[in-house]
């Protein structure tokens, strides 16, 4: 869907916006303007176009073989994101002018007032899915969909865990042998199943 989203809005883009013109969509807010970017996002190392194109092809990759151990609603949203902004500008560099892997990426999103960088529907989710990467780690939700809790939160689980049966031995109780030691515990056993008063 993203990279579907991404491709359309290009098309677009190349076949009725004037190159390099700003157009206002919301006054200053929001603009479209039209360029190609040879580099990264947001115009980073606009002369590395191939080395842009390896890595997100490594990315892509990557995304598609940790898929398989995705176990989470959440991780499966973000990683989809990421593989689908990664894909959509993957696309651009193999297949755009100048060449094949190094083709420039069309940029058309300014939003002057939040950053003076001119970006594409890709370069949107990939930055979304990484707000919301931060988010998961730091609320330790793991690829299956576990919770990873925090040495505090563990510290209090293992101080309320009751003891069991096996673990209710005193150094008392060890000293002793068989037959009274299982006496001892048939007592506290019917202590525990009448109640307090009954003691």
């Amino acid at each position: 869907m993203v990279v579907a989203f991404d491709q359309v809005a290009k098309t677009l883009v190349v076949a009725n916006l004037p190159y390099g013109t700003p157009v206002p969509v919301l006054g200053g807010a929001l603009q479209f303007l039209y360029v190609r970017n040879p580099g990264a996002a947001f115009s980073f190392a606009v002369n590395m176009t191939w080395v842009f194109s390896v890595i997100s092809a490594a990315v892509v990759v990557a995304i598609i073989v940790y898929s398989r151990r995705i176990r989470s609603m959440w991780w499966a949203i973000v990683l989809g994101m990421l593989l689908g902004g990664a894909l959509g500008n993957l696309l651009d560099r193999l297949f755009r002018e100048p060449g094949f892997g190094r083709g420039h990426v069309v940029d058309f999103i300014s939003t002057p007032w939040m950053m003076p960088a001119i970006y594409n529907v890709a370069d949107s989710f990939i930055c979304i899915s990484m707000v919301v990467f931060v988010l998961l780690v730091i609320l330790g939700v793991n690829l299956d969909g576990t919770r990873t809790l925090s040495a505090k939160r563990q510290a209090q689980l293992d101080a309320a865990e009751p003891l069991d049966g096996g673990a209710a031995f005193s150094s008392t109780d060890a000293a002793l042998d068989e037959p009274t030691r299982a006496s001892r515990l048939d007592d506290r056993d019917r202590r525990d199943t009448l109640g307090h008063d009954a003691t």
